[in-house]
C-alpha cells in the first residue's frame, strides 16, 4: 500500500481497521472532523493511475440499494481527491466493509442520483455541505457495486 503520504490520523485509522477487520475503525468519531456522532466507514482500494500501486483510504459511506455511496469531498479542496481520479481511470476497486473484503466496480453518480443522494450523505456527515460551499467544483458522489 502507498499510504505513507497520508496524515498520521488517517494512517492510524487505516491500520486499526485492517488489524481488527473493522471491529476498531468501522465506526469513526465524526466529531473529529466537525460532525456529530459516529459514522460508518469502509476501506476503498484503488490502483494509482500514475504509480500503478494500490492506494487504500478509509471513507465515510452510505447505502443506495445494494450499492455503497461515498463522497469525493477532499475537505472542499479545489481539486478532486487522488482516489477519485484513480477510480475514474480504473473503476475496478476493492472494498473492505468490516471483515468483508471484495472486488467491486465504481462509477460516478449521475445528476439525478447525486441530487437524491446528496441530502442523505449530508445527513450522515454534515460537514460535506460545508465542503461543497468551499469549492467551485461539484463534489462527486461515487456508487460502488460488488463485482
Amino acid at each position: 500500500m502507498a499510504e505513507s503520504k497520508l496524515p498520521a490520523w488517517i494512517q492510524d485509522h487505516l491500520a486499526r481497521y485492517i488489524a481488527t477487520n473493522g471491529e476498531d475503525g468501522y465506526w469513526w468519531d465524526a466529531t473529529l472532523g466537525g460532525g456529530t456522532g459516529n459514522v460508518p466507514t469502509l476501506l476503498l482500494t484503488t490502483t494509482g493511475r500514475k504509480s500503478g500501486r494500490a492506494l487504500t483510504m478509509p471513507l465515510i459511506f452510505g447505502r443506495h440499494g445494494a450499492e455503497y455511496a461515498i463522497v469525493a469531498s477532499k475537505g472542499g479542496a479545489p481539486a478532486h481527491p487522488a482516489w477519485y481520479l484513480n477510480l475514474v481511470a480504473d473503476p475496478n476497486v476493492r472494498l473492505q466493509v468490516k471483515g468483508d473484503v471484495f472486488a467491486a466496480r465504481a462509477r460516478t453518480a449521475d445528476a439525478a442520483e447525486r441530487a437524491a443522494l446528496w441530502p442523505q450523505m449530508v445527513g450522515l456527515y454534515a460537514p460535506f455541505e460545508l465542503y461543497q460551499q468551499k469549492t467551485e467544483r461539484q463534489i462527486p458522489i461515487v456508487l460502488i457495486t460488488r463485482a
